[in-house]
């Protein structure tokens, strides 16, 4: 890290004005560059969280045209099971499939 920071602060010319400004604006992003730097598990970036919510915004746009407010309570549950299955590594067409099967004389099979 250190070596950046020298590295940045040498190649900073004297003369203009606008290098000046670019190099200073470099080392002061330098100390929140550092936690990534530190600890390679970290990401630059959130896309893979912006991913996972996309379906939940398109849903929720979705929900105004359900007909009813019930339709789109029932939908927000629903999308709400599938999308926790998914990063939990459940098949979430598998799991509804075998929890919508069970006859309600047999819910007690599907309790823990």
């Amino acid at each position: 890290m250190k070596s950046i920071h020298f590295r940045i602060l040498a190649s900073d010319p004297v003369s203009p004005s606008r290098s000046r400004r670019r190099t200073q604006n470099a080392l002061t992003r330098l100390n929140k560059l550092r936690p990534w730097l530190d600890h390679g598990f970290l990401e630059l970036d959130n896309n893979a969280s912006e991913r996972s919510m996309r379906p939940i915004a398109l849903g929720r746009k979705n929900y105004l045209f359900m007909g009813s407010q019930g339709g789109g309570k029932s939908v927000a549950i629903a999308y709400t099971l599938i999308e926790t299955a998914k990063p939990n590594g459940v098949d979430p067409q598998a799991w509804l499939t075998d929890v919508l099967g069970h006859k309600v004389n047999r819910i007690d099979e599907l309790l823990p």
